[in-house]
């Protein structure tokens, strides 16, 4: 239990505190990333967040910042803020393997354009983040390069697939980190860890720089300590790219400022069906609390019905895989990332390299996925879950019209022991149940900590918005976080 084994969540001060340190001379970004590092060194090998470090960029980026402050120029909004990044997202000069054997070694010629627009506001990168191969997973055990393990309790998961973005913020290895959303990748591991974790609207980040998975659901969003700083990220990261044609060029509002107006009057939505069989009694205790926080706050609240909820897992498990099955396909040994050494044909390159680089995990859904596009079973499977998709999108929208936002769990239960679920696949997928419905729909959410189980494992609390209306998300969020549950 969480009580009987070490904890190593740490206390990460807040982006406005730091800032100010540095803009007074308290505090130089220099100090602030080498104290990180010597934590990271010291706890790294004990939960094996980080795969690199990016040690010779970040000083060059803290030495950026530490001679404006010494100059007393303005500084830019994440000023010297130590960052990490989950290593699905391409840094030019550092390895990004996404997790995988298959791209060990593979130093990227360019960055992605978030991690790209952190830097410009000042943020130093420390390293890239473990993760599921190719954010295949749901509690990072399906690395290459090991499991992650949860601070709170380093016997059970963090999640996944972004495990090691949760895991950082939690354990203090990082103030603010990125992970990405297919299905629940930011949402359940900051659930897990006990953080703040951000689902932006579909196109509201450039997914320029992302090693794919599933084009049509990748999404890439922050975690943070508390619900401002996961929103001044947010809006540091947001707006068009030219790189993105996905991208939405829709203005981007402040949404660190939107997060601390008033909640009052607004109405929230609980569905019935998320709080059905199979959700822990003590996950429903805490959400219940902090529903009773919103009325408290001056909320409405009122139940709203999205009942092809229940669909919602097989439709992402075949829309997803589908879109993995070609977007994997690109890893043949032939331009980059692992050749098989053993191979006398092109034909033998192809298939040895990719059975040798890929894991269990990512081999299964590509199968999976070439298996629901073949001859005979595309309309029967792929594109019959399509149009679930769309009826499920069209029950959120339907709702958003009573509601301001829609609040229910982000997880069926606390964070579960390494190894509990590796041999029950359905049962992994399962845990995404609460997750994948907003994937599937579009729409953003904020996962926010709301209460503790009696063990002391955290228990997130999901809140749910229209299309662009990540400001009502971030309101509500604050309003839990400030409830102090």
């Amino acid at each position: 239990m969480a009580g009987e084994t070490k904890s190593y969540v740490g206390k990460p001060k807040t982006f406005a505190a730091l800032r100010e340190e540095i803009a007074s001379g308290k505090t130089k970004a220099a100090d602030l990333a080498a104290s990180y590092y010597a934590r990271i060194e010291e706890l790294n090998p004990h939960l094996n967040v980080y795969l690199s470090l990016t040690k010779e960029r970040a000083a060059e980026q803290a030495s950026r910042i530490d001679a404006l402050a010494a100059k007393g120029d303005s500084l830019p909004p994440l000023a010297g803020i130590p960052v990490g990044i989950k290593d699905v997202l391409v840094t030019k000069g550092a390895a990004s393997t996404a997790g995988s054997k298959i791209l060990k070694g593979y130093h990227p010629p360019y960055d992605c354009t978030a991690v790209a627009r952190l830097e410009s506001a000042g943020a130093v990168v420390l390293g890239k983040l473990n993760c599921d191969e190719f954010a295949m997973g749901s509690s990072n055990e399906n690395s290459a390069y090991g499991p992650v393990r949860n601070p709170v309790d380093p016997e059970r998961v963090p999640g996944g697939s972004s495990g090691g973005s949760a895991a950082a913020v939690a354990a203090d290895m990082a103030v603010a980190t990125l992970g990405t959303d297919t299905g629940g990748s930011i949402r359940q591991p900051a659930s897990f860890c006990g953080v703040v974790g951000v689902l932006p609207t579909y196109g509201r980040v450039s997914r320029y720089g992302l090693i794919a998975y599933g084009s049509s659901l990748d999404r890439i969003g922050p975690f943070a300590a508390n619900v401002r700083d996961a929103a001044t990220v947010l809006g540091l990261i947001a707006g068009s790219d030219p790189m993105d044609s996905t991208c939405l060029s829709a203005p981007v509002e402040d949404y660190a400022a939107e997060s601390d107006k008033p909640v009052e009057g607004l109405k929230i939505g609980v569905p019935a069906e998320y709080f059905a069989e199979g959700l822990d009694p003590e996950v429903r205790a805490a959400i219940e609390k902090g529903i009773d926080a919103l009325k408290a706050a001056g909320c409405t609240v009122k139940p709203v019905s999205l009942p092809h909820t229940k669909y919602a897992v097989p439709v992402y498990y075949l829309i997803a895989t589908a879109e993995a099955s070609a977007n994997l396909s690109r890893f043949d040994g032939v331009r980059y990332g692992y050749r098989s050494p053993d191979s006398a044909t092109l034909s033998d390159m192809y298939s040895h390299s990719r059975d040798e680089g890929f894991g269990a995990e990512v081999k299964r859904r590509i199968l999976l996925g070439t298996y629901a596009l073949s001859a005979g079973y595309y309309d029967a499977y792929y594109l019959k879950a399509q149009q679930v998709r769309r009826i499920l999108a069209e029950e959120f929208l339907r709702a958003f019209t009573d509601v301001d936002a829609i609040v229910t769990p982000t997880a069926p239960t606390p964070a579960f022991k390494l190894g509990e679920k590796t041999s029950d696949p359905v049962s992994m997928y399962l845990a995404d149940i609460y997750t994948v419905t907003a994937s599937l729909a579009g729409i953003c959410g904020v996962t926010v900590p709301c209460g503790a189980t009696a063990a002391g494992l955290p228990v997130g609390m999901q809140v749910l918005a229209k299309h662009l209306g990540e400001s009502t998300a971030f309101r509500v969020a604050r309003a839990v976080e400030a409830a102090g549950i």
